[in-house]
C-alpha cells in the first residue's frame, strides 16, 4: 500500500487529537501492532465488526442499567451488579458493562427453521435473534416472585417429544412455571412459552414485555394491546395469548419499569417510548391455591425459508431427524443427556450453513463449520453435512482463498480436510465440480508460505495472521501450519483418480511444508530446552501452545506417542489446567469445553487414564439444559465470554463419546478404548452406532456378564474388505477378532 496518499491525512488526524488533549491515534495504533509478528492483515474486519456491535450495546448497558437498578433485570445482571453476589463486577473505568459472569442460554427450534429462540437461565425468552424478551411473575399483596432474582429455580432441557426448556420457580407459597419451545403449525415455525402459575392467595400471573436480553438492552420503540386483549403488536412483532388479559400497563423510560406501575396506575391500552424502553406487562388473575394457565404463541418463519432451490433435502420432524443418528446408550445419566443434548443441537445449528452458537456465534467461521461437520458426519447425519459443505465454494475467492475472515489462514487446510472426511465417512465421492476448488484452494496454501530462504525459525511457514483468535496476537501459528498440510494431503487424495498430475503435486506440497515445520519445530526444542511444541516458533510455552495440539487431534497426523505431543499436553495440564480442565488466558480467560475435550483425545489416543478425568470435568461444566458457553468463569461457573450455547463444544462431546467407542488409526479400527468400566453392570447393556468409519459402520453393543467378563457384540457393514480391528477396553486384555461376518461377538476377560 502507498502510505504516501495517506501523509496528509495522518497529519490531520495527529494535529486534531493533540489540540484535543487525546493520545495519538497513530502512533498508539503502532504501538499496538509493535507487540505482534507483522501481519498483512491486523485483525479481521469481521471481528472488529462484530467487537464494535457488542461494545456499542455494551456502552448503552453502561448508560441505562446502573443508573435503574430498581428495574426486574435479567439474571446475569441480577447477579453481577449485586455486590453481595460472588458474581459481582466492578465497574469503575470499564467504558462498557457487558455479561462477564453468567453467558448462558439454551436455543430451542425446529428443524430446519433459522429462527433460534434462546431461554435464559431463569426462562427468560427472547424469541427473535438480538431481541427484545418475555418475562413472567407472580405478584400477590405480600408476595413477589421474580424468577430473574429468586433463589429457587430449576431448569432442564425436554428431548422426548421435540425440544423444550423447562424453568420452575418458586418463592414461598408462589410458583411458577414456564415451558418454550418451537413446533410446527400450518408450515410455520411458531415459538410458543407455556406459563403455569399457582399462589396460596389471589393474585396475579404477569407476562412481562422486556426491552432487553441475555446481552443487554434490545429497544422497544411502540406496543399496543388489541381491543380483545388476546395479543401484543410490538413494533412489527405479534405475541398471542391464548385468553384475554384482565388488566394492561405499560410504561416507558422517563416512569421507569412497568414493574413498579402494577396495580397502581392507570391502566393503558398502548404506549410508546421515545428512547426505545417501553416496557409492558399483561395480567392474568390467580386465585388462591388453583394452578392458573395462559399460552404465548409468536410466529417465527416458514419452515425452510430461504432453502436454496434443488437442494434435494427434505424437512423432518425431530423424532425422525433422531432416530436416523448414532445412538448412545449408557447407563451414566448425566453424559446420556449430554449427547442426546448435543446432537440436538448440531441438528438445531444447521439449517443450511452451519453455526457454532444461536445468538453471539450465529455467523459462518470455516473452522468452527469444520468441527462441527465433522461431527454431523460422524452421527450420520450426512445429508446434513453435504448440505452445509455445498454453501462452501461460493465462500472462495478466485485466487482460492476459502474465506470466512479475512487474515485466518488455517480455513483452506480445514476446508479440504473436511472434504477428504465427507468421503471417508460416507464412502461417497465428491462430484467432479469440486476439482477446480480443491485444487485451488490447495494451490493458495502453497502459495501462500514464505520462502525457504533465508533460514529463520518460521522459514516455510505460513506468514503471520490472527488464527483462532484464542492463540493470541498475530504470529506464525503452528496451528495454521498443521491445518496447512493436512489440507494438502486431503487435496491430494481427493484428487487421486481424476488429476494425478495435481494430486502428485499436493503430496509434494505437503512434504516440502511438513518438512519446514520440522525444522521449525527442532529449532524451538533447542530453545526451550524440551521437545514440547509452542503456539508459534518465537513464543515461550503458554496457554497458545493448544493450538499445537491439532497435529495429534484430530488430524492424527503424528504417532500417538510423540513427545513433542505428550511433553505439549503434560505442559498444559500441569500449568493451565483450572477445575480439572484447560483454561484459556488468552482472549477467553475461562475455562474451554472443547478444548479440553481435545485434550482427552490425544490422551485417549495415548491409552493415558487421565482422558476420562478430563471428560468427568468438562460433563460437571454444563449447565442443567446440556450445554456449555463458549468459556466458563472458574468461580461462578457461567459463560464468561462468546456464546452461551456453545455449538463447537457440543461437537466435540459427540466426537468424544464416538471415540471411546470406535476410532481410526490409520488402517485399523480401534473398539472401545475408553468406554468407562463404570458403565459395565450385569444386566445394563452399553451400545453405540451405528457408526460411520472410514471403512463402513459399526454398531456395537457391551454388556458385563456375572463372571466379570464383557460380552462384545457387533453388526457391521464394510464397503470394502474387513479392517484390521482390535478391542481396547480399559482394563481387560486386547484382543483382535475377526470381524469378517457381519454379527458376531466375543468375551473379553480382565487383564491381570
Amino acid at each position: 500500500m502507498n502510505w504516501t496518499r495517506w501523509l496528509p491525512l495522518r497529519y490531520i488526524v495527529r494535529r486534531a487529537a493533540r489540540s484535543q488533549g487525546f493520545l495519538d491515534p497513530i502512533e498508539l495504533l503502532a504501538r499496538l501492532r509493535s507487540f505482534a509478528q507483522p501481519s498483512e492483515v491486523g485483525e479481521p474486519v469481521e471481528l472488529l465488526r462484530a467487537g464494535a456491535i457488542f461494545h456499542a450495546r455494551g456502552l448503552i448497558n453502561s448508560k441505562v442499567i446502573q443508573h435503574n437498578l430498581d428495574w426486574v433485570w435479567p439474571y446475569w445482571i441480577a447477579r453481577q451488579y449485586n455486590p453481595n453476589d460472588e458474581s459481582f463486577t466492578p465497574r469503575a473505568f470499564s467504558i462498557s458493562h457487558i455479561n462477564l459472569t453468567h453467558r448462558n442460554w439454551t436455543a430451542i427450534g425446529y428443524p430446519d427453521c433459522e429462527e433460534l429462540p434462546i431461554v435464559d437461565p431463569r426462562g427468560l425468552l427472547t424469541p427473535f435473534f438480538d431481541s427484545w424478551s418475555l418475562d413472567c411473575w407472580v405478584i400477590t399483596p405480600e408476595h413477589t416472585l421474580l424468577p430473574s432474582r429468586s433463589k429457587e429455580c430449576r431448569q432442564w432441557q425436554e428431548l422426548d417429544d421435540g425440544l423444550a426448556i423447562v424453568t420452575e420457580a418458586t418463592n414461598a407459597d408462589l410458583s411458577l412455571r414456564m415451558r418454550a419451545e418451537v413446533v410446527p403449525e400450518a408450515g410455520e415455525a411458531v415459538c410458543r412459552l407455556a406459563v403455569t402459575a399457582s399462589s396460596g392467595e389471589p393474585g396475579w400471573l404477569v407476562v412481562a414485555l422486556r426491552p432487553l436480553n441475555p446481552e443487554g438492552i434490545s429497544f422497544i420503540n411502540e406496543v399496543t394491546l388489541a381491543e380483545d386483549g388476546r395479543s401484543w403488536r410490538i413494533d412489527d412483532r405479534t405475541v398471542g395469548f391464548s385468553r384475554p388479559a384482565v388488566k394492561h400497563f405499560v410504561s416507558d423510560y422517563s416512569e421507569g419499569d412497568v414493574y413498579r406501575r402494577l396495580l397502581r396506575d392507570p391502566e393503558q391500552q398502548t404506549g410508546n417510548c421515545p428512547v426505545g424502553l417501553t416496557t409492558a406487562a399483561a395480567l392474568f388473575p390467580l386465585t388462591a391455591s388453583a394452578p392458573e394457565s395462559v399460552e404465548l404463541r409468536i410466529p417465527l418463519q416458514a419452515i425452510g425459508e430461504g432453502r436454496l432451490e434443488g437442494e434435494g433435502y427434505k424437512t423432518q420432524d425431530w423424532s425422525t431427524e433422531r432416530a436416523a443418528t448414532c445412538q448412545l446408550r449408557c447407563p451414566e445419566e448425566r453424559f446420556q443427556m449430554l449427547y442426546d443434548a448435543a446432537i440436538t443441537s448440531l441438528i438445531l445449528h444447521s439449517p443450511q450453513d452451519v453455526y457454532p452458537g444461536p445468538y453471539t456465534y450465529k455467523r459462518f467461521w470455516f473452522r468452527d463449520a469444520a468441527f462441527i461437520i465433522h461431527a454431523l458426519l460422524c452421527a450420520g447425519m450426512n445429508e446434513r453435512a453435504a448440505r452445509a459443505l455445498n454453501q462452501f465454494p461460493q465462500r472462495q475467492t478466485a485466487l482460492g482463498y476459502f474465506r470466512s475472515q479475512e487474515g485466518e489462514w488455517d480455513a483452506n487446510g480445514e476446508v479440504l480436510w473436511i472434504l477428504r472426511r465427507y468421503e471417508q465417512l460416507t464412502g461417497r465421492r465428491l462430484d467432479e465440480n469440486w476439482d477446480s476448488a480443491v485444487l485451488k484452494g490447495a494451490r493458495w496454501i502453497t502459495r501462500k508460505r514464505l520462502p525457504e530462504q533465508p533460514e529463520s525459525p518460521h522459514a516455510g511457514l505460513l506468514p503471520p495472521g490472527f488464527s483462532a483468535e484464542h492463540l493470541g496476537l498475530n504470529d506464525y501459528y503452528y496451528w495454521d501450519d498443521f491445518w496447512g498440510v493436512a489440507g494438502l494431503r486431503a487435496a491430494a487424495q481427493l484428487l487421486r483418480d481424476r488429476d494425478a498430475d495435481s494430486a502428485r503435486e499436493c503430496e509434494e506440497g505437503a512434504d516440502s511444508f511438513s518438512a519446514a515445520i520440522e525444522r521449525s519445530l527442532r529449532s524451538c526444542a533447542e530453545r526451550l530446552g524440551r521437545p514440547a511444541m509452542p503456539a508459534s516458533p518465537y513464543r515461550r510455552m503458554d496457554a497458545g501452545a493448544v493450538g499445537s495440539l491439532a497435529v495429534g487431534y484430530p488430524l492424527q497426523a503424528c504417532s500417538p506417542q510423540d513427545p513433542r505431543l505428550l511433553d505439549c499436553v503434560n505442559y498444559l495440564m500441569s500449568e493451565c489446567f483450572v477445575h480439572g480442565a484447560f483454561f484459556q488466558d488468552m482472549i477467553h480467560s475461562g475455562v474451554n469445553a472443547y478444548l479440553s475435550l481435545e485434550i482427552a483425545q490425544i490422551l485417549l489416543r495415548a491409552g493415558d487414564p487421565r482422558y476420562l478425568e478430563v471428560i468427568d470435568a468438562v460433563a460437571g461444566l454444563a449447565s442443567p439444559t446440556g450445554q456449555w458457553p463458549e468459556a466458563i468463569h472458574p468461580r461462578t461457573g457461567g459463560g464468561c465470554m462468546g456464546d452461551g450455547h456453545h455449538v463447537w463444544a457440543a461437537a466435540e462431546w459427540v466426537l468424544m463419546m464416538r471415540n471411546l467407542f470406535v476410532r481410526e488409526e490409520g488402517d485399523t479400527l480401534i473398539l472401545a478404548a475408553g468406554v468407562p468400566e463404570r458403565w459395565l453392570v450385569v444386566d445394563e447393556e452399553v451400545s453405540f452406532g451405528p457408526a460411520p468409519t472410514d471403512f463402513g459402520t459399526v454398531s456395537m453393543r457391551l454388556l458385563r456378564q456375572q463372571d466379570g467378563s464383557v460380552r462384545l457384540d457387533w453388526d457391521c457393514v464394510w464397503r470394502q474388505d474387513c479392517p484390521a480391528v482390535v478391542v481396547r477396553l480399559p482394563g481387560f486384555v486386547p484382543v483382535s477378532p475377526d470381524m469378517s461376518q457381519a454379527r458376531h461377538f466375543i468375551n473379553l476377560v480382565r487383564a491381570c
